[in-house]
């Protein structure tokens, strides 16, 4: 046979036109791009009910409510991302909050130490969890769903007879009191922006040293230009307001790191190919319990974070921290951005991102004045659609053999 009936077609199934992207979007494939388009529908609609969804003042609160909520959603990534669940975090979080303003307000503790133990008491509480869901091999929706009982029951006996505990310490309230001058903001944003481009270049230089496929040029070009115009105008506008909140910084750190973690390190492959299929990854020498048991410490850890940022913000803890809501916007988010509650599936970024468009809903419907019944049912709504949307996807990905 000659090379040239050998060759393939200029324009392959995986070529860049648009029934491609139609597919790949269908299967999942281009989870970003989805979120966007989902939170750009989302602002619209609320933007044209209430015309104060879109000031700089609500998006900068916007961007504080997102903060806490997406630190606690990082470590729900990272449990779906094994195919189990953690239905503790709500209550994780509001439990080490009010140890932490317990030991800082009643006991005098120095706060930084009193911040510290609260998240020493994540992780102790995640690592008992995934001990005991692991060794024992008990489905990790049954150990924390006891645990979310439990730590709701240890968080009102730690709060005590009050229920409230007001938080006035500066090194606490100001995690979330802080705003950052103009100017910085500015650095900030033009340096986020420098980062992400010089990434997207430096992939693609090992992707043409490989001798691999690249991309369309005007395609890279949006991968540096979009995210770069997207932080520049986000920094203009809360810069009109406030500045940026070091609040968001935190959030924004931690997600690049984790991200850094799942992309980069042995550790974070080993998630995704036990998430993927356990029994394989046993196979292959991968220490399975210790990585689920890892993951479920990271996951408690973060949303003791999350706990302590709303409390930073809220400027107390109360006997309702953690609870609510809560539970259902931290997995939410992530499910609606993309990752896969079947394991194996999604990017931390997904933390971020689904966060910010749970929070849009919510936060729109506080301005509409929506009833609480009826912001529980959207809610909801969105959950079982998304779940429903990744469920699809999954079928159509094993239909074509794209598992």
């Amino acid at each position: 046979m000659s090379a040239a009936a050998t060759t393939p077609p200029a324009v392959s199934e995986e070529g860049p036109s648009l029934r491609t992207a139609l597919r790949r979007l269908a299967e999942g494939e281009l989870g970003s791009l989805r979120v966007l388009i989902v939170l750009a529908v989302i602002w619209t609609v609320f933007a044209i009910a209430n015309e104060s969804f879109l000031t700089s003042i609500n998006l900068t609160n916007l961007a504080l409510q997102t903060a806490a909520l997406g630190t606690i959603s990082i470590g729900v990534v990272l449990v779906l991302l094994l195919g189990e669940i953690d239905l503790s975090v709500g209550a994780v979080s509001g439990l080490c909050a009010a140890i932490m303003a317990v030991l800082s307000v009643k006991h005098g503790w120095n706060p930084y130490l009193a911040i510290v133990a609260g998240l020493v008491a994540g992780a102790a509480i995640g690592l008992f969890q995934g001990t005991v869901a692991t060794r024992l091999e008990i489905p990790s929706f049954v150990v924390t769903l006891a645990g979310l009982l439990a730590f709701q029951g240890m968080q009102l006996r730690v709060l005590g007879d009050t229920g409230t505990v007001n938080i006035n310490d500066p090194a606490i309230t100001n995690l979330a009191g802080t705003f950052l001058d103009d100017w910085l903001g500015w650095a900030v944003g033009i340096a986020a922006a420098a980062v992400i481009a010089v990434v997207q270049l430096l992939q693609r230089r090992r992707r043409a040293a490989a001798g691999l496929e690249l991309e369309p040029v005007l395609t890279f070009g949006l991968k540096i230009v979009a995210p770069a115009v997207a932080i520049l105008v986000a920094v203009w506008i809360v810069n009109q307001d406030r500045g940026v909140p070091l609040s968001l910084l935190i959030l924004v750190g931690l997600v690049a790191v984790f991200a850094i973690i799942t992309t980069r390190t042995a550790f974070g492959r080993h998630i995704y190919a036990v998430g993927g299929n356990a029994e394989a990854a046993r196979r292959a020498g991968i220490r399975v319990p210790w990585v689920r048991t890892a993951v479920f410490m990271l996951a408690s850890t973060l949303a003791a974070a999350g706990g302590i940022l709303f409390a930073s913000r809220l400027l107390a803890v109360n006997q309702s921290s953690g609870g609510s809501d809560l539970l259902l916007l931290a997995i939410a988010g992530p499910v609606v951005a993309g990752v896969s509650l079947f394991g194996g599936r999604g990017v931390v970024w997904s933390a971020l991102m689904g966060a910010l468009v749970i929070q849009s809903i919510s936060n729109g419907m506080d301005l509409l004045g929506l009833e609480s019944s009826v912001k529980f049912m959207v809610t909801g709504g969105v959950l079982l659609g998304a779940v429903s949307l990744d469920a699809i996807a999954r079928k159509r990905r094993q239909r074509h053999g794209r598992v």
